[in-house]
C-alpha cells in the first residue's frame, strides 16, 4: 500500500475514533481527545514522508483533528467548554514534554534498546518545543473565538464556521511555527515549501472534516430529545404512582 492510501486509511481512522468518542463520552470524549491527539502529534512530527509527491512529515491529520473536536465542543455546548479542552490540550503538551525530558536523564542498563529511539523522538529542541507550543495556543484559542464569531454571523451555515475558523487558524498555526522552529535554519526558499505543503494538508483535513461535524451535531440534538423524553416519561411515572398512592391513602381514610 502506497503512502497515499495509507494516508487516506489514517484520515478515515481518525475521524471513526473521534466520533466514536463524542458516541460514547460525549464532551467529555471530547476532552481527552484534545489531549491525545496533542500528545500524538507531537510524536508524529519527527517522521518524515513524502506523499502526494511533497516532503512532509505527519502529525498533520491528529493534529488537525484537535480543532475539529474545540469546533463540535463550540456547536454542541458553548464556547466556555471549548476553551477548557484548549487548556487541557496545552496542559498534554507541557506534561509530556516535562515529564519525558526527566526520563531521559535515567542512566540506561547496558540490555536496554530503547534509549536511543526515546531519545529520538522525545529529546526535543527547546526551540521546537516553544513553537509548536506557542503555535498551538495562539492558533485554538483563535478558532474558539473566531468559531463563535461565526456562529453569530452565520447562524445557519455549519460549514462556513466549521471550514472558515479552522482553515484560518490552521494558517496562524503554520505561521508561527514554521517562523518560530525554523526561521534561520533553512534557506527560504526551503522554508516556504515546507509551510505550502503543511498548510495544504491541513486545509486537505479541515475540508474532509465537515461530514463528522454535521453528524457529531446532529447526533447531539437527538441525545438532548431522547434524555428530555425518558426524563418526561419518567416523571409522568412519577407522579402516576404518586396519585395511585393518594387514592389509595383516601380509600382507606
Amino acid at each position: 500500500m502506497t503512502n497515499d492510501m495509507i494516508w487516506l486509511v489514517l484520515l478515515a481512522v481518525n475521524y471513526l475514533l473521534l466520533a466514536l468518542s463524542f458516541r460514547l463520552f460525549r464532551a467529555n470524549g471530547l476532552f481527552a481527545w484534545v489531549a491525545l491527539s496533542s500528545i500524538l502529534a507531537n510524536i508524529q512530527v519527527v517522521k518524515t514522508i513524502e506523499l502526494f509527491g511533497m516532503v512532509t512529515t505527519l502529525g498533520n491529520i491528529i493534529y488537525g483533528t484537535s480543532f475539529l473536536a474545540t469546533d463540535i465542543l463550540s456547536e454542541c455546548y458553548s464556547e466556555k467548554e471549548a476553551k477548557e479542552a484548549v487548556k487541557i490540550g496545552i496542559f498534554s503538551m507541557l506534561a509530556t514534554t516535562v515529564i519525558m525530558q526527566i526520563c531521559l536523564m535515567f542512566e540506561p542498563h547496558a540490555s536496554d534498546a530503547a534509549q536511543g529511539a526515546l531519545h529520538s523522538i522525545f529529546s526535543v529542541m527547546p526551540r521546537i518545543a516553544i513553537a509548536s507550543i506557542t503555535a498551538y495556543c495562539v492558533s485554538q484559542n483563535f478558532d474558539v473565538w473566531f468559531y463563535n464569531y461565526l456562529k453569530i454571523r452565520f447562524p445557519e451555515h455549519l460549514w462556513v464556521r466549521n471550514n472558515g475558523s479552522t482553515m484560518l487558524s490552521q494558517l496562524i498555526d503554520n505561521v508561527i511555527f514554521t517562523v518560530l522552529a525554523f526561521w534561520g535554519v533553512f534557506e527560504l526558499d526551503v522554508l516556504l515549501q515546507i509551510f505550502a505543503s503543511t498548510y495544504l494538508l491541513k486545509w486537505i483535513v479541515a475540508l474532509c472534516d465537515t461530514p463528522v461535524i454535521y453528524w457529531a451535531r446532529a447526533f447531539h440534538r437527538s441525545s438532548i430529545k431522547t434524555d428530555i423524553s425518558e426524563g418526561s416519561d419518567q416523571g409522568n411515572c412519577i407522579a402516576a404512582t404518586a396519585c395511585e398512592n393518594s387514592l389509595a391513602d383516601s380509600a382507606l381514610g
